[in-house]
């Protein structure tokens, strides 16, 4: 079967990506970016766009009667700090919008389902270190607790119907390509930017937090090789713990500082964002996902350090 894929939520950090190596991968006609706003990136130029809201279901249904999608990936929501600025916005595009796509998914038979989660789904009572897959979660946020509601419903629609669903827990993700989406580990995508303008940062995280991160392209390849794995291989259909590497805002300047040694950090008190940031793992056990599929990350801090700067320099 000829493959037509709908990313909803494209022009998003991990969308706009997502939508670009997917069109690598099956041709640039055969993936279909989908967002509420008209893309700024490369993608809209490089393929066919549609101007989609997943709380509109007309508009909704137009997209799968046009394009009866074998699978879809759906991106669109609001992120862990955005969110909690307008939580009732956040469940509403965060929630509704799952459950109106998971419903058209099952209309028109779609093969494949992809939703991501976060690492937000842990909170305060959760494990820290090498968080496990089966744990305490508590969410302190509308972000968290939207993303750990989704899981249960993902899960939902795979025992109740049958639809192949699947997940992962995404941590921080610290990407070159694209702008912060407003998520509380967005600080290091922010520091190499002002280490390059300015030869400081700012940090609203404390110098010991220590957060899991990965680099978007290890997230990108492990998407599309959860999402190319048999089925049989796949024994959680709620969400996967995902992890790369963890780090403090002092290891991260640490290792800037090779590169620009008159760096300088320094931290800011009093932001909120240090408050969820405290909630969350300092570090994820991820051995399920390495298990079932093979999942192993390529990027560690130096190598993300090192390929942040040279691309941003360009």
């Amino acid at each position: 079967m000829k493959e037509k894929i709908v990313v909803l939520g494209s022009n998003g950090q991990i969308g706009t990506e997502l939508v670009s190596m997917l069109r690598k991968i099956y041709s640039v006609d055969a993936v279909v970016a989908c967002d509420i706003r008209r893309p700024d990136y490369d993608i809209k130029n490089s393929g066919p766009f549609e101007f989609v809201n997943v709380l509109d279901k007309e508009m909704l249904l137009n997209i799968f009667n046009k394009h009866k999608p074998t699978q879809v990936y759906l991106l669109a929501a609001l992120l862990s700090a955005t969110g909690e600025q307008n939580p009732k916005l956040a469940w509403d595009l965060n929630m509704n919008g799952l459950l109106n796509v998971l419903d058209f998914a099952l209309q028109f038979k779609t093969a494949k389902f992809y939703w991501p989660s976060s690492i937000a789904v842990f909170g305060p009572h959760s494990p820290k270190d090498v968080t496990p897959q089966y744990c305490i979660m508590d969410p302190n946020t509308v972000y968290g607790t939207s993303k750990l509601a989704g899981e249960r419903w993902c899960e939902y629609y795979y025992l109740k119907y049958g639809l192949d669903i699947r997940s992962i827990r995404y941590p921080g993700l610290i990407s070159w390509r694209a702008a912060p989406g407003g998520g509380t580990t967005d600080y290091a995508i922010h520091i190499f930017h002002d280490a390059l303008k300015k030869a400081g940062y700012e940090s609203f995280l404390s110098a010991e937090t220590e957060l899991p991160m990965m680099y978007m392209d290890d997230a990108i390849r492990g998407t599309i090789e959860l999402m190319d794995a048999p089925a049989s291989q796949i024994s959680v259909r709620s969400s996967y713990n995902f992890a790369g590497i963890s780090f403090t805002p002092v290891e991260l300047a640490t290792e800037i500082k090779k590169h620009i040694p008159n760096f300088e950090l320094t931290f800011s008190k009093g932001d909120p964002r240090q408050q969820i940031a405290g909630g969350w793992p300092k570090s994820i056990d991820d051995s399920i996902a390495r298990e079932d599929w093979g999942w192993k990350p390529e990027f560690d801090l130096a190598k993300i350090t090192a390929d942040m700067l040279n691309n941003l320099k360009r």
